[in-house]
């Protein structure tokens, strides 16, 4: 009994590594993705990144990725201090941002966008630099911060 659920929660474990990272499309250089759409980025394999909605999906060699980009955008809830407090004001929504540049098959640069969910940033970021080899550039020392952990 006792293998049995010791084997069910490692093939559990191993199929949600595979799953990928929760992200929002934001644009990009892709006429793929007509705007905005929710999708997951997949790393567990070798060879290319998956960036997969529930209709589309897109695959970006890792020897082809020349950008990683970290930022955050903080915004105050000013809309929110308006309508229900002042003390919102206080209060930051941080927004976590990942550009990944790589070249095209036809030599052309390309650029796609994401907001990153805040659980997933730290993972993400650590897979991307280990597939790629390449450093993760931050937008400034916040960023940096939230990054590394």
């Amino acid at each position: 009994m006792k293998t049995t659920i010791l084997l069910f929660l490692t093939l559990s474990a191993c199929g949600a590594a595979s799953i990928g990272e929760r992200v929002e499309y934001i644009g990009g250089t892709l006429d793929t993705f007509a705007g905005k759409v929710d999708g997951r980025v997949v790393t567990s394999n070798q060879e290319f990144l998956r960036f997969q909605t529930k209709s589309k999906g897109v695959n970006v060699p890792y020897a082809k990725i020349n950008v990683i980009e970290y930022g955050q955008k903080v915004d105050r809830r000013y809309l929110s201090a308006v309508f229900l407090s002042p003390l919102f004001l206080l209060a930051k929504s941080r927004k976590h941002f990942l550009t990944v540049g790589f070249e095209d098959e036809q030599g052309k640069q390309q650029a796609l966008i994401f907001r990153v969910q805040k659980t997933d940033v730290r993972a993400l970021l650590v897979s991307l630099e280990a597939r790629t080899g390449r450093k993760i550039q931050y937008q400034d020392e916040e960023a940096r911060k939230a990054g590394k952990g």
